[in-house]
């Protein structure tokens, strides 16, 4: 009889007194919850059904992702700690703001020459001496397993030197690029790098000719699902998906069915990418998967799902309506995610939360939900949710801050969220704050920076002072410059 059925068979007052260690479930038990993190890359905040639908967007379909919202809470205010993607990746996994580590543009991203301020170089892989999730609950008997992008490093910073016992399709790409196709692929055969010194060094063997990735990945997940429940281990699932990261590519049975389904009628939708949306179909589908496997296995009450996304979603590719900009922009349409957590017995189902929190909230959430500690001497900047999670009141944290000291669509910025009060502060330019209030103006489309001084200051004097506190590199004047400031640039999606 394996672990969990015993446990079953005891019945619940047995339990505690059978089983002395591990974090007290609301069934009475002393077993420790599966946790299922869902990472999608490049996803809006408004790509998801029970997001979007709200604001008059009924062409994305989502129905497993919807009915995980049915089951546990939405959050209106969760964010990604960056804007793109190897930065936030730091931060779900370390629980750590990216400042600290210099990871602060993408892995590979190149800094701009000859620009009016002198940006930091952005380290190169997330260091092996930082503590991740897989490595704190490995010792508590947990299984890993990472599915889908990495992004964090080269050969030697793989998922599996970093906590995981599994790792299928985690290297060093950004997204699928492919073996011969030149700008990517999201079609067997795949291409995916072996690695070195290691048997699964991030390789993701090729399918059948014209298996879609997004399905393989699903498949992926649900078979070590399999793997971890015969094995009679609690289980750590890090489904990090490549979509719906350029290419844009999708199964052309679901493109059809999108091109001939009618877009909204808000001009602002006319935008709308059949593919991209087959595309988001194809993410729900492989997240189904993950739920049927669990259902079959009779799991599902014993395990806590988690799903968001890295970044806000890519211009032009989708439209993230009411929020302005887009993936890379420090306006909310950059860094504002889904984020939807059920755990059976204790989030109340079908229930919303404004409560503002930040993937850097994971891991010590995570943590407390396994009853496993963090180890002494980490430094962690996220709090957990569980208070929140579990109806106990907010989590008074006083603000949420980011910085990307970098040149892309817009210049260099970091920001504060303090309330309802978001301060952006810029590196170069004719103008170096904006200042929105989001509970009026969640489309920020009006900026309060010249009728609010006072607030500017108090929001900068705590800014200036967080980037002292996590020794943040910040851009510095570029002696050479003898051009005029430079002008952002900005792409409105909405």
């Amino acid at each position: 009889m394996k672990r969990r059925d015993f446990l079953k068979f005891l019945g619940a007052g047995a339990v505690a007194a059978a089983v002395p260690t591990g974090v007290s479930n609301v069934f009475g038990a002393t077993t420790k919850p599966n946790i299922v993190l869902v990472l999608v890359d490049d996803l809006g905040w408004a790509d998801v059904g029970c997001y979007c639908a709200e604001f008059g967007n009924d062409y994305y379909e989502t129905p497993n992702i919807d009915a995980l919202r049915a089951d546990g809470v939405k959050f209106t205010d969760a964010y990604a700690a960056a804007a793109l993607c190897s930065p936030t990746r730091v931060s779900v996994l370390t629980g750590r703001y990216p400042a600290r580590s210099g990871i602060t543009n993408y892995i590979g991203g190149s800094n701009a020459t000859n620009k009016e301020y002198l940006c930091p170089t952005n380290v190169g892989q997330m260091p092996l001496e930082d503590v991740t999730i897989p490595e704190i609950l490995g010792p508590a008997g947990y299984t890993s397993c990472h599915v889908g992008k990495w992004h964090l490093g080269g050969s030697s910073y793989y998922p599996q030197y970093q906590g995981f016992d599994v790792n299928k399709g985690g290297c060093s790409w950004g997204h699928p690029l492919g073996n011969s196709s030149g700008g990517g692929t999201y079609f067997s055969p795949y291409g995916f790098p072996s690695g070195t010194n290691y048997p699964d060094s991030g390789s993701l063997p090729d399918g059948p000719t014209g298996e879609y990735l997004t399905d393989r990945e699903g498949q992926e997940a649900a078979a070590f699902i399999q793997s971890a429940h015969d094995a009679d281990k609690p289980f750590f699932l890090h489904m990090s998906h490549y979509t719906v990261h350029r290419p844009t590519q999708a199964k052309a049975s679901d493109v059809a069915y999108f091109n001939s389904k009618p877009k909204p009628t808000d001009p602002r939708y006319s935008g709308l990418n059949p593919t991209y949306a087959a595309m988001i179909k194809s993410l729900d589908d492989a997240f189904g998967e993950i739920v049927s496997k669990l259902n079959e296995l009779n799991i599902a009450d014993e395990t806590i799902i988690i799903f968001t996304s890295d970044n806000g979603g890519m211009a032009p590719d989708t439209v993230n309506y009411p929020l302005r900009g887009g993936k890379i922009w420090p306006f909310e349409g950059g860094i504002r995610e889904p984020f939807i957590v059920k755990w059976p017995g204790v989030v109340q189902p079908n229930s919303l939360s404004s409560e503002p929190v930040s993937s850097v909230d994971l891991l010590p959430t995570i943590c407390e939900m396994t009853g496993v500690r963090v180890p002494a001497g980490v430094t962690i900047d996220g709090k957990s949710i569980v208070p929140v999670l579990k109806g106990q009141g907010s989590l008074k944290r006083e603000s949420l801050f980011w910085h990307f000291p970098h040149y892309s669509y817009d210049l260099p910025f970091s920001i504060i969220r303090n309330g309802d009060w978001k301060l952006i502060k810029r590196y170069g330019g004719n103008k170096e704050f904006e200042l929105f209030n989001l509970k009026n103006d969640i489309s920020e489309t009006t900026d309060l920076a010249a009728s609010e001084p006072a607030k500017v200051r108090e929001l900068n004097e705590k800014l200036v002072a967080w980037l002292r506190h996590t020794n943040a590199k910040v851009p510095v004047k570029n002696p050479n410059w003898t051009g005029t400031p430079t002008e952002k640039k900005e792409i409105r999606l909405g």
